[in-house]
């Protein structure tokens, strides 16, 4: 599954910049390849209160599954999601969890994102940046490169969780003249 960068800017060029004409498709752009999707179950909230930047929040990570073409496994119990709800309307998260891949690899995957409520009082789309830290061997191409993650909330067996999806930026062939 490939898609373009353009959505992203899109994205942006609407939340940024006020509205314009999307960003027409250059064959320049890179590209996003799916990597996988996690349902990452989560357990109940910490509040951590009001803080001077915000109200705090801790969500721990209790488990879940992942799976893609070219990995797949379960998500390790243990981690946690360091969330801040900021007064201007904007919702950050900073997640830090391990994965085991399902021939016993383990992977720290590290995520962060923003998201920001529009002028309509929407809540806007959750990106996030992940960074994997992945041992030097078959895993070793996840700690390079640029990802860019998807997050949507979900239900595992009546419970609360979240689905991620993982997309790795490709690179694109020059143009020619």
């Amino acid at each position: 599954m490939t898609c373009s960068l353009a959505v992203v800017c899109a994205l942006a060029a609407g939340t940024l910049l006020g509205p314009q004409e999307a960003p027409k498709a250059d064959p320049g752009m890179p590209a996003l390849q799916f990597v996988y999707e996690e349902v990452v179950t989560l357990d109940a909230d910490q509040p951590v209160g009001e803080t001077p930047q915000g109200r705090r929040n801790i969500v721990p990570i209790t488990g879940g599954t992942f799976a893609g073409p070219r990995l797949k496994g379960r998500i390790l119990p243990g981690g946690w999601d360091w969330q801040l709800a900021n007064p201007g309307g904007c919702f950050t998260v900073q997640a830090d969890y391990m994965i085991q891949t399902d021939d016993g690899v383990i992977i720290n995957v590290h995520n962060t994102g923003t998201s920001c409520k529009a002028s309509d009082g929407k809540q806007g789309a959750l990106l996030t940046s992940p960074r994997f830290e992945a041992p030097k061997g078959k895993y070793d191409w996840l700690n390079g490169g640029v990802f860019v993650g998807t997050v949507e909330g979900a239900q595992v067996d009546g419970k609360r969780a979240v689905r991620i999806r993982f997309y790795q930026a490709q690179g694109a062939l020059p143009t020619q003249r």
